[in-house]
């Protein structure tokens, strides 16, 4: 049975929303405001975007270690903003390249 082969995507082609609209979702979701089911979405995809960002920079950097990246961005994307991160989030970013 031969193995089903998954499309690659490219991160940078990745739809995001404008810094100033992410600020003010990450605010709004800090404060516990009520969020739109819309505001929501946008506002995981954004995270999600920025630490898969964030990994593909600093694994093809010199200046770290190998295997540093995973808890370097997951602190930096969601841990620092009190966000909890979503289940498998680094599996589903190696989809990307």
């Amino acid at each position: 049975m031969a193995r089903r082969k998954t499309k690659r995507r490219s991160i940078k082609k990745a739809r995001t929303v404008s810094k100033g609209k992410y600020d003010k979702l990450v605010k709004k979701k800090k404060t516990k405001k009520r969020m739109t089911k819309k505001e929501k979405q946008q506002l995981d995809r954004a995270l999600f975007v920025n630490y898969c960002k964030c990994i593909k920079k600093l694994k093809y950097s010199k200046e770290y270690e190998e295997g540093l990246e995973y808890p370097i961005c997951m602190s930096s994307v969601y841990k620092k903003r009190g966000f909890k991160a979503p289940k498998n989030v680094k599996e589903k970013c190696k989809k990307y390249y």
